[in-house]
C-alpha cells in the first residue's frame, strides 16, 4: 500500500512540475489539469472498485472456510462423543462380565474348599 501512495505522490509531483515549466497559456493549462484530474479520478475509482471486489471475495472466502472448519469441528466432536459412548458401554459390559466371572470363581472356590474340608475330615477319622 505504501508503494502505491509513493507512486501517486511522485506522479502528482512530476505532473505539477511539468505544468509549471510548460509553455502554455493559463486556459490551456487549466484544461490539461482538468483532463489529468479526471483521468486520475477514474483510475482511483477503478482501483477502489478493484479493492472493494477483492475485499468482498476475501470475506466470502473466509466465511466459507470458517463454515467448513465449523462443520468439520462439529463432526469431529460428534464422532468423539459417539466413541466415548461406545467405550463407556463396552466398559460397562466388561465390568458386568468380570463380576459374573468373579462370582463364578468364588463359588467354585467355596465348593472346592467344602470338598477338601469334607475329604480332610473323613481321612482324619
Amino acid at each position: 500500500m505504501n508503494k502505491l501512495v509513493n507512486v501517486l505522490v511522485a506522479s502528482v509531483a512530476g505532473f505539477a512540475a511539468g505544468i509549471l515549466v510548460a509553455p502554455k497559456s493559463g486556459k490551456e493549462t487549466r484544461a490539461d489539469l482538468k483532463v489529468k484530474s479526471d483521468e486520475a479520478k477514474a483510475k482511483a475509482e477503478a482501483k477502489k472498485a478493484q479493492l472493494t471486489k477483492a475485499a468482498k471475495e476475501g470475506a466470502a472466502s473466509f466465511k466459507k472456510g470458517a463454515a467448513q472448519v465449523e462443520k468439520e469441528a462439529r463432526g469431529m466432536a460428534k464422532s468423539a462423543a459417539d466413541s466415548g459412548r461406545v467405550v463407556r458401554d463396552e466398559a460397562g459390559r466388561l465390568a458386568e462380565e468380570a463380576k459374573t466371572r468373579s462370582e463364578r470363581v468364588t463359588n467354585d472356590t467355596k465348593r472346592t474348599l467344602g470338598h477338601a474340608d469334607h475329604s480332610v475330615k473323613q481321612n482324619v477319622k
